[in-house]
């Protein structure tokens, strides 16, 4: 039987337009076979013994006693649409809820942890609901966020317009059909990740905005987080959340089953329209066409830029993504910088504080409200203290010496935490967040000289693999362990054997097999998803096909001149440049900008608001122009044919800098041996001087 997940369905997945995206599998890869429980791989396996044990026991132990989330996600159900599938206006597939229908069955998964499949089944709330009678609303369940709807004297507020233009189009639709025609006042983005503002041309005119007709109100920061924390290593992060986003999983009980906090990412048009008011106090008071607003600055929580929002009218609390059913990533296994969970607990705790004694209701971008305060109190208190005890406990261990490659196994939260729902780690896990705890504070060496500069993977496994005997011996033990249920231990000695042969088809096969089960029996998504992703591609190779694009204009514009400039630096190969020496002065007229570019000692640099007095070579651009050659519209010599560009001096320097940099495409090995079985994407024929791929962030 052939793989369902054929190179072209893959193509078709991740392909909608210049300006689309598809992280988390956004591109539907539905499995005809998920309502039958059949596997949609020729090469998978069913749970093993020791796999169904483990979700038994799991099943009596969990607290599936409190069925709160359950009523809570129910609650004001209004609505649901006829459809359950949106199309993306490049024709494609943007949004498919009925994928996964498989989950509404009633039938327990042995592929999937019981606590996992709880959560999973909770997201699958579609259509409209009502949070406060007659003035907040809901659109669940057409992206892996919530749209929020504020009723005003005369429209709406909308509270984070999904990721993509049409899911968030259908959504208003939707709320319009149902509750009456209004038109939309203002677009509140809680923060910097692409699922809670990448919408929002689905539901306001740009003109509209510049015209001061519709406010859009974000926080602080916004514009510089929104694209800066995914340029720099956004080739790399769109590589490795094939792997937490189970990009490649078709929607089945042995593949992609939920993202934590909600279904999945829209594979639509992505844009971005820059906020007109941006909230820079720690709290700050509002009022939009008769609603009041007190917005509470929260950077350097769930995003680098995050406000939450109380409506003092309502008593209503909106936790944007720091309060939601799960505990989050404190570091994200496709790519970001390392978060601060103790200024996250604490910034739970200033809203506790300041709002929690009052508030009859918290609402978030993400999962479902909960209601009344003693309710709302306990939530957050529960993940307040998640937070905090991760961190402080995590470093308790650490300052009696436990070590970064030990934590995961030795930190466990307080059976207080674990009794409690809101205090489960679906988008995290606590392996790996107890690792990030040390990685923040210590970084990621463990005190050991023996693992400072140690050799890479490729090179000690040989080593491993001679001592243990060889091959055979290996394969031989590694099937043993497999067969006791000893999974972690057969991974460890079977991923030196896929180092040191990374063609030996039977090792990649055994590996698979031992991720597979592993997956199986993992709580959180991001962690399931990796491991089932991997064995995926140890089976079959990478697969060929279009990479998640989301260099859309919107996001290009949002691109700063320094921040591209940076980019460029990182896409130098330093080894061509070496010897090279000049220094390029870059003006940008209609924006007032000034650059000098210096290439020496095989680095590019740059300073901003600096002129060289003596450069090479001087380039005059508009800003405006320049967008268009970082979009892929244009090149710099069409520019400069079209009287656009001007070059003043010697373009040698220019020639130079072209030869050195590098088109980035996510085409390499995370598993070895990987990279031969399927074609690899062909390298672009792009520009060099076109922005690097922007990695996407949505619940990230």
């Amino acid at each position: 039987m052939k793989t369902r997940l054929s190179l072209l369905a893959l193509s078709i997945a991740l392909i909608s337009g210049n300006s689309a995206i598809a992280a988390g599998g956004g591109g539907v890869v539905a499995d005809p076979g998920a309502m039958q429980g059949k596997h949609f791989d020729s090469k998978g396996k069913a749970p093993s013994t020791f796999t169904v044990d483990l979700q038994n026991g799991l099943r009596k132990t969990l607290p599936f006693e409190d069925k709160r989330d359950f009523e809570e996600s129910k609650r004001g159900f209004i609505a649901a649409p006829t459809y359950k599938t949106i199309m993306a206006d490049a024709g494609n597939v943007a949004w498919d809820m009925g994928s996964y229908d498989f989950l509404l069955q009633g039938k327990d998964f042995d592929s999937v942890h019981p606590s996992l499949q709880r959560q999973a089944i909770l997201n699958m709330g579609y259509g409209l609901y009502e949070v406060v009678p007659g003035k907040i609303y809901q659109v669940r369940g057409f992206d892996l966020s919530n749209i929020s709807f504020v009723k005003t004297n005369t429209g709406w507020i909308v509270f984070d317009p999904l990721t993509s233009k049409e899911t968030a189009r259908a959504a208003l639709e939707l709320v319009n059909e149902k509750l009456g025609k209004r038109p939309v006042v203002a677009v509140v983005y809680s923060h910097s990740h692409a699922d809670h503002f990448g919408g929002v041309r689905g539901v306001v005119d740009e003109a509209d905005v510049k015209s001061g007709k519709v406010k859009i109100i974000a926080p602080a920061g916004f514009m510089d987080h929104a694209v800066a924390e995914n340029v720099y290593a956004g080739n790399a992060m769109t590589r490795r959340l094939y792997f937490q986003y189970g990009v490649l999983l078709p929607r089945s009980p042995f593949g992609h089953v939920d993202q934590s906090i909600g279904k999945n990412t829209a594979a639509g048009n992505l844009g971005l329209i820059e906020p007109t008011i941006l909230i820079n106090e720690p709290f700050e008071k509002m009022t939009v066409d008769g609603v009041e607003m007190e917005f509470q600055n929260t950077p350097g929580t769930e995003a680098p830029a995050e406000m939450n929002t109380y409506f003092p009218q309502m008593k209503a609390f909106w936790a944007a993504e720091n309060i939601t059913g799960t505990i989050h990533n404190i570091y994200t296994l496709r790519g970001a910088l390392v978060r601060d969970a103790l200024a996250w607990s604490k910034n739970i705790n200033n809203a506790l504080y300041r709002y929690g004694n009052e508030a009859q209701v918290m609402f978030a971008s993400h999962s479902w409200p909960r209601w009344g305060n003693d309710r709302v109190q306990e939530v957050m208190r529960t993940q307040r203290d998640s937070y905090a005890h991760l961190n402080n406990e995590v470093l308790h261990l650490a300052n009696n010496g436990v070590t970064i490659n030990e934590v995961h196994n030795i930190y466990k939260q307080p059976e207080s935490l674990k009794s409690q729902w809101a205090a489960h780690s679906y988008h995290g896990s606590e392996e790996h967040n107890s690792r990030a705890v040390i990685n923040r504070y210590l970084g990621y060496w463990d005190a050991n000289p023996a693992t400072l500069i140690p050799l890479s993977p490729k090179d000690s496994a040989p080593l491993y693999v001679e001592m243990m005997g060889g091959s055979g011996k290996i394969m031989a033990k590694g099937k043993q362990l497999y067969k006791q249920g000893k999974y972690r231990e057969a991974m460890e000695i079977v991923n030196k054997l896929v180092y040191a042969e990374p063609n030996n088809t039977a090792a990649k096969d055994l590996l698979a097999d031992i991720f597979e089960q592993i997956g199986y029996q993992k709580e959180s998504p991001s962690v399931r998803n990796s491991f089932l992703g991997a064995a995926y591609e140890l089976r079959h190779g990478i697969p060929s096909g279009a990479s998640p694009k989301s260099n859309g204009p919107d996001m290009i514009r949002a691109m700063t001149t320094e921040l591209w400039l940076n980019a460029l630096a990182i896409s130098m190969d330093s080894k061509k440049a070496a010897g090279m020496k000049f220094t390029i002065n870059l003006s940008t007229p209609d924006n007032g900008e000034k650059f000098v570019v210096e290439m020496s000692n095989s680095a590019l640099n740059n300073i901003k608001g600096y002129q060289d007095k003596n450069p090479n070579l001087t380039i005059t651009v508009n800003r405006s122009d320049l967008e268009k050659v970082m979009g892929g519209q244009t090149t710099f010599e069409k520019l400069q044919a079209e009287g656009k560009a001007k070059f003043d001096g010697d373009r040698k320097a220019f020639e130079q800098l072209r030869s050195t940099l590098t088109t980035f495409t996510p085409d390499f090995e995370l598993m070895p041996g990987t990279k031969g079985k399927a074609a690899p994407p062909a390298k672009l024929n792009k520009d060099p001087f076109e922005a690097p791929p922007i990695a996407n962030s949505d619940g990230a």
